[in-house]
């Protein structure tokens, strides 16, 4: 049993069901974002909008934080193999 993927996931070892290093620059491109926008609220006093992006940077960190396991889980594997972004 592969701990790399959800339990009754679709991929294998072999086949990832989800593209890993993609999802990892997508949340890190969503964190940056929102944490921008919500100082950016927050200085045009719009302090519900800031409070709204702020969430959606904790739900980021989030993401990277499983992404990030889900990708060590992987390395322990496979070791040696090197992954693309789409991989």
């Amino acid at each position: 049993m592969t701990r790399s993927q959800p339990r009754r996931a679709r991929g294998t070892v072999g086949h990832a069901y989800s593209a890993l290093n993609l999802r990892l620059t997508l949340a890190g491109f969503g964190l940056v974002i929102m944490v921008l926008f919500a100082v950016l609220a927050f200085w045009a006093d719009l302090a519900w909008l800031g409070v709204l992006c702020a969430i959606f940077a904790v739900v980021a960190v989030v993401d990277l934080v499983v992404i990030q396991r889900r990708r060590a889980a992987r390395r322990r594997e496979q070791p040696g193999v090197r992954h693309s972004l789409f991989e």
